[in-house]
C-alpha cells in the first residue's frame, strides 16, 4: 500500500494524456490539464523531484499512453552473466536501454550491448518480459516492459561506453550492487534458470 500514491498518480496522468489526445472540447481540455497538474503535484509531494522537472517529463508525452519498452541483453559466459556498471547511479545492470523508434527489439539489443560493453552479439532467444509494476523496482513515473533477450558474443572485446564505467561477468551467488531501476536480484536469478535449463519456456508477467 505504501506505493499506492504512485499508482494513482500514473493512472491520473494516463487518463489526462488520453483525454488531451482525443478531446476537441476546450472545456474538457482544461479539465484534463487540471488532472495532469494534479498527477504532477502528487509526484512532487512524495518524491525529491521538482515540480517543473515532473511537468517537463510528462509534457513530452503525447498520444495515448502505453507502457514504455526497454530491452536488456542476457549473455552467459560459463556460469556467469554479463553486467555493466552505470555512470548514472554507479550500480550494475544488464546492458540495454529504451527501444528506439524505427528499430526492432533485436536491432535495439544488438546496438545497446555494443555501445555499453563493446561486444558484437547475435540475439538467440526472448527469455522474459518483466513488467516493472510486478517487481520490486523503486517508484518510477512510468510503467516499463523489459524484454530480456539472450545473446551470444560473436566478436569484439569488452570496452566501456559513454554511459558505462565497468564491465564484468558475475555468478548468481555473487551479484554486484544492482541498479534497481533497471533490474532486480529476483529478475537476475530468474534469468539464471535459463542458463541451467536452455529449453525453459519464455517467462512473462
Amino acid at each position: 500500500m505504501s506505493d499506492k500514491w504512485l499508482t494513482w498518480a500514473k493512472q491520473i496522468q494516463s487518463i489526462a494524456q488520453a483525454g488531451l489526445t482525443f478531446t476537441n472540447d476546450m472545456y474538457d481540455r482544461e479539465r484534463y490539464e487540471q488532472l495532469r497538474t494534479l498527477s504532477i503535484e502528487i509526484m512532487n509531494a512524495y518524491t525529491d523531484l521538482e515540480f517543473e522537472s515532473i511537468r517537463d517529463l510528462f509534457a513530452r508525452e503525447t498520444g495515448y499512453q502505453t507502457p514504455k519498452v526497454d530491452v536488456r541483453g542476457v549473455i552467459f559466459k560459463d556460469d556467469r552473466i554479463l553486467m555493466v556498471r552505470e555512470k548514472h547511479d554507479d550500480a550494475w545492470a544488464l546492458p540495454g536501454g529504451f527501444c528506439d523508434i524505427g528499430e526492432s527489439p533485436r536491432e535495439n539489443v544488438i546496438k545497446e550491448i555494443q555501445e555499453e560493453s563493446g561486444f558484437h552479439v547475435q540475439p538467440t532467444k526472448l527469455l522474459a518480459v518483466f513488467d516493472t509494476n510486478k517487481h520490486a523496482h523503486p517508484p518510477q513515473p512510468y510503467q516499463y516492459y523489459k524484454l530480456c533477450i539472450q545473446c551470444a558474443i560473436i566478436s569484439g572485446a569488452g570496452s566501456l561506453g559513454m554511459e558505462t564505467k565497468g564491465i564484468g561477468f558475475f555468478a548468481e551467488d555473487n551479484l554486484p550492487n544492482l541498479s534497481l531501476n533497471r533490474n532486480t536480484e529476483t529478475q537476475i536469478k530468474r534469468l539464471f534458470e535459463f542458463f541451467r535449463d536452455p529449453e525453459k519456456s519464455t517467462f512473462f508477467d
